[in-house]
């Protein structure tokens, strides 16, 4: 070999060096970025991608050496498409996370609804109708979208109003209005009165106005003051967090961000010191005043209508807590992620089979279950005694069930499948800020989560709730059961170990 080729026979495995060296440094960019790495696990990522390099640098830096020179060349190939793939998923798990944090705005999709023989199939068709809205009832958007009709029609509308919905669709019916103006998450409502459940076969509707707002917490402070402000996480004195959130699982017509009922509604305590989380069941049906009632009581479930705020402060005020954020699941996205994870586990409490969809049956104790049968599961109630307070248990057992699936290392070889099922499926107003540092301190300390779940109870009655216009079933709240979810609140937020014996024991009878 001559001297010139001699000398220049270190090009290309400097070439080879710091392309891998670039792409390290990429990749540990992109690492930092997700602030979800512990600070030790990037050090020492960082020092293996050092060692790496400077291997395939000794093997590679003398192209005359073939046998050492191909060695380094694969063993750079092989590092390559470890960054390149690790680079993928950091940016897919971002994205992912990105997409479903940070949600601070709701849309409410009121509707124009005419009989269903009604020649028109447009909004501008119904232009000199006489519309039918209702008179209290979600007025701020009624109001809004009757701006929205008075400036498409370049005239004010003629509307009548009635004191109810049954009143609003028999005023169609009767045709004492061409159309009416109604928040699509009244549907379900109208539909669960007597002689009302063909609602929609009756109607059509022929437009929509979308009103996005802005989810806004208030919670009453706790210096008695009255006034409101919005809660913050606590920190705990030894630097860790405690965080109060509600979980709501909806089954909506149409976006993840629409308001509709919530189905489920739980509040999670977890404290990141003891890392433990108490999750509080309240029955759909619990009769209970909203926080945009005027004290008038209405099924819980009624309060997603008006917004996943409204639940938030519905809830706050009947424990008395500061409610820090929502995690909002649809009933589509439950079975995705489900699927997604290869099943889970739940653990039910008797052996019986569906009632409200036939054809699945479940054992009392451990269930290995799919979406689809995670999802029967937590939505019966009819095979019960206890009805609805049963399917609050499951529908917890089945989130503990999600969370023990999740923190196993099983996820790993689905891990691209998880996140591609998040899409749509989930919103929250958790910032991805706050993920990341969950995330990270899950990384760090390693180890398992203890899962506590606790359901208030109540009794039924038939009574007629705020937001209907006739009686309906409802579940008075049992007090007791309410304050024993206060108290367990409490013991979890101030860093005490709370058992699931504890938690399932009898119900203080104290007030707070």
């Amino acid at each position: 070999m001559s001297r010139r080729r001699r000398r220049n026979d270190w090009i290309p495995g400097a070439v080879i060096t710091i392309i891998v060296l670039m792409l390290s440094v990429v990749f540990m960019g992109l690492l930092a970025m997700t602030k979800m790495v512990p600070t030790i696990y990037m050090l020492i990522i960082g020092i293996v991608l050092v060692l790496f390099t400077a291997v395939i640098w000794l093997l590679v830096w003398h192209f005359r050496h073939k046998g050492r020179f191909i060695a380094g060349t694969i063993l750079a190939v092989l590092l390559v498409a470890v960054l390149a793939l690790g680079s993928f998923y950091i940016n897919k798990t971002r994205d992912a996370l990105s997409g479903i944090s940070g949600v601070n705005t709701e849309v409410t999709q009121i509707a124009v609804y005419v009989r269903s023989d009604d020649a028109a199939d447009s909004v501008e068709a119904t232009a000199g109708y006489n519309f039918g809205i209702l008179s209290s009832l979600d007025r701020e958007n009624t109001d809004g979208a009757v701006n929205h009709l008075n400036s498409q029609f370049g005239t004010a509308v003629q509307t009548t109003e009635y004191a109810g919905l049954t009143e609003l669709a028999d005023g169609l019916y009767k045709n004492e209005v061409g159309a009416i103006i109604l928040n699509n998450a009244y549907l379900d409502v109208l539909e669960e009165m007597d002689g009302y459940a063909d609602f929609e076969s009756k109607v059509k509707q022929v437009g929509t106005v979308d009103v996005e707002s802005e989810i806004e917490v208030n919670n009453t402070s706790s210096d008695g003051s009255g006034d409101t402000q919005t809660a913050e996480p606590i920190t705990t004195s030894r630097g860790g967090k405690v965080y109060t959130i509600y979980l709501s699982g909806i089954d909506t017509r149409g976006e993840m961000t629409a308001k509709s009922r919530s189905d489920v509604n739980i509040i999670a305590t977890i404290n990141t010191d003891t890392r433990e989380i108490l999750l509080v069941s309240t029955p759909r049906d619990y009769y209970v005043p909203l926080s945009i009632s005027n004290g008038a009581p209405d099924k819980l479930t009624h309060a997603g209508i008006y917004g996943i705020d409204v639940c938030m402060n519905t809830l706050g005020m009947l424990y008395d807590v500061d409610i820090n954020y929502y995690f909002r699941i649809n009933f589509g996205g439950f079975v995705k992620v489900i699927d997604a994870l290869g099943g889970i586990t739940v653990y039910s409490d008797y052996d019986f089979d569906s009632k409200n969809i036939t054809g699945y049956h479940f054992n009392q104790g451990a269930n290995y279950v799919n979406g689809e049968q995670a999802l029967v599961f937590s939505r019966e109630r009819y095979a019960f005694q206890e009805g609805d307070r049963q399917r609050g248990k499951n529908q917890m057992a089945v989130i503990k069930g999600v969370v023990d699936k999740a923190l196993s290392p099983e996820i790993l070889t689905s891990y691209s499948s998880i996140l591609s099922s998040l899409d749509g499926c989930f919103g929250t107003n958790i910032t991805y800020e706050e993920i990341a540092q969950l995330l990270q301190q899950q990384l760090a300390g390693g180890g398992d989560w203890t899962i506590v779940s606790y359901s208030v109870d109540g009794t039924g009655a038939t009574e007629k709730p705020y937001s209907m216009s006739q009686k309906a079933y409802v579940m008075v709240p049992d007090y007791s059961t309410v304050d024993k979810a206060k108290d367990l609140m409490a013991k979890v937020r101030n860093g005490e170990i709370v058992t699931q014996d504890e938690a399932d024991g009898t119900a203080s009878t104290e007030a707070n």
